[in-house]
C-alpha cells in the first residue's frame, strides 16, 4: 500500500502478470505448448483509472490479439466492485527457455488470431 492507503501501483501489474501465468498454464494443461518454450513480456503497460483499497476482491480479463509470427497483444481490464481501476496491455513474446531466442507462436495459439 503507498502512503494513501492504496494498493501500490505496481501491485496492478502483478494482478495482470497472475493473469497471463493462468493463461499460459492453461495452454500447457491443453497440450498447445511445446516442451521447454514459453512466454517472456516485452512492453508492459498500465492506465491507472481509480485507486484500489485494501482489503477488496480485483477481476482481471485478458484479451488476446495481434498476433505476429513470435509475439502477441494481450490487454487487460481490472475492475473492483463493478468499476474499472485500471486497463492494461503487454506484449508477450514465446521464447525457447534453454537459450532466451524468439520461436514463432505455437500453432494452436497463433491458429486462433490468424484464422480471424
Amino acid at each position: 500500500m503507498d502512503a494513501l492507503g492504496h494498493v501500490n501501483n505496481t501491485v496492478y501489474f502483478r494482478y495482470m502478470e497472475q493473469a497471463r501465468i493462468e493463461w499460459l498454464e492453461a495452454q500447457r494443461r491443453r497440450g498447445a505448448v511445446p516442451e521447454g518454450t514459453g512466454i517472456v513480456v516485452v512492453n508492459a503497460s498500465c492506465t491507472f483509472l481509480v485507486p484500489l483499497a485494501y482489503p477488496g476482491e480485483v477481476e482481471v480479463r485478458m484479451y488476446l490479439g495481434g498476433a505476429g509470427r513470435t509475439s502477441i497483444e494481450s490487454r487487460y481490464e481490472l475492475d473492483c466492485a463493478g468499476e474499472r481501476a485500471a486497463n492494461g496491455a503487454a506484449k508477450i513474446v514465446w521464447v525457447d527457455y534453454a537459450n532466451g531466442r524468439p520461436v514463432p507462436l505455437p500453432a494452436a495459439v497463433a491458429g486462433e488470431f490468424r484464422a480471424s
